[in-house]
């Protein structure tokens, strides 16, 4: 149970500052910036991932916890339930996020830009997701990301992700973390992209493992 707990708690910190600073930059004409929404997002998953990492593995993300189940690395009788309390905790800040700023229009929904075709914000979102969970399976231990350097490795890539792609598709590499904020702006347009790309994307991720390490990956 604080296995679960903890997963909802870190998703829930996560969606609320990570989307919480989209939302503030949006409602007050740009204030935070793109540079600091990108490093809020980073920041956060960086301190939810020394604050649980030793607990839950500090996944957050759905595709992360397929990825890793994917890799023999978790058990697959857990992949609902990791994925339940980050559905509870995603959803629960973006209900906060609605009730605090009614004005916004979009609680950081993720959208790909305008003029960009969905097939290519696909292709995008599945190579960050890619990258992301490059990162993740050769810094964690079995299905958790701890040690030192684990959480600036994360924290770090994802930062990075989210500075370059941001404008391109709002480097969403988390199903839950675009199906929350959706939920209470009703735009499900694009969230199948955004669903299919981080999985497949994580699942690409562990498979290359195997070609570059010694250790079985999967």
């Amino acid at each position: 149970m604080k296995q679960y707990i903890s997963e909802t708690i870190g998703t829930f910190a996560m969606i609320f500052c990570g989307c919480g600073a989209m939302t503030i930059n949006e409602i007050t004409g740009g204030s935070i910036s793109h540079a600091g929404v990108a490093a809020t997002w980073g920041l956060i998953v960086m301190a939810m991932i020394y604050a649980f990492g030793e607990i839950s593995g500090a996944h957050f993300n759905p595709a992360v916890t397929i990825a890793f189940a994917f890799a023999k690395k978790f058990n697959w009788n857990k992949v609902p339930k990791y994925i339940l309390a980050q559905a509870i905790g995603a959803i629960f800040a973006a209900f906060l996020l609605w009730f605090l700023f009614p004005e916004s229009q979009f609680l950081g929904e993720t959208t790909p830009a305008e003029g960009f075709p969905p097939y290519k914000a696909a292709i995008l979102e599945f190579l960050l997701t890619f990258f992301l969970m490059v990162v993740v399976i050769n810094v964690s231990t079995g299905s958790k990301e701890t040690g030192t350097m684990a959480g600036i490795a994360v924290g770090g890539i994802i930062l990075l992700e989210a500075m370059f792609a941001g404008p391109m598709t709002k480097a969403s590499m988390n199903p839950i973390r675009s199906i929350a904020p959706a939920l209470f702006t009703s735009n499900f347009q694009y969230l199948w992209l955004y669903i299919t790309a981080p999985i497949l994307g994580a699942i690409a991720a562990v498979s290359s493992c195997k070609l570059v390490k010694d250790v079985q990956c999967c």
